[in-house]
């Protein structure tokens, strides 16, 4: 078994996936409002068992994954970060480069957890990263998304569709 690093900052602890985890994370995948710009159909529990189940392998079987964000003070579940290989098939082509995804649930919108997370999650992967470069998708119409990729040093790549859907494809570059 592979260690995931526990990371912290002022106000939150990203840690590795636990299967108690899942009635939590499977209820926010459920949730329309959270998946609006995602997939825009909310998650089955199957869906969402398979999701944990891929965060726990990417850990494996790359060394990288996705943290569940808590917040410290009270142990809440805010949401989920982090990186992955979801080997999709889309042009231009981002086989073998780590893509960042973050998503959270409404109540822990606009309260500044989100930057801080994934601001967090990029210290440590410029520092384990072999690969200068990640990227992320995101739906044109997520604003808020785009926003927070550009706060943390991504910039539009080119606009492309993937499952014939427009997206927008960012790519970071470390500093």
């Amino acid at each position: 078994m592979i260690e995931v690093p526990e990371l912290e900052t002022e106000r939150l602890l990203l840690r590795e996936h636990r299967v108690d985890d899942f009635a939590i994370s499977s209820a926010m995948w459920a949730n329309p409002e959270v998946v609006r710009f995602i997939s825009g159909a909310p998650s089955t529990p199957a869906e969402s068992w398979s999701r944990l189940l891929r965060y726990a392998g990417h850990w494996v079987l790359l060394g990288y994954g996705y943290w569940v964000v808590q917040l410290k003070s009270t142990g809440a579940f805010l949401g989920e970060v982090g990186f992955a290989d979801f080997k999709r098939e889309m042009t231009p082509s981002i086989e073998g480069i780590p893509e960042a995804g973050w998503v959270f649930s409404p109540d822990a919108h606009g309260k500044g957890y989100a930057l801080e997370a994934v601001e967090r999650m990029f210290a440590w992967a410029d520092k384990t990263f072999n690969d200068d470069t990640t990227v992320c998708i995101i739906d044109p119409e997520n604003h808020a998304s785009i926003r927070l990729g550009q706060k943390v040093g991504f910039v539009p790549w080119t606009d492309t569709t993937y499952l014939d859907t427009p997206v927008r494809l960012l790519k970071r570059t470390r500093k």
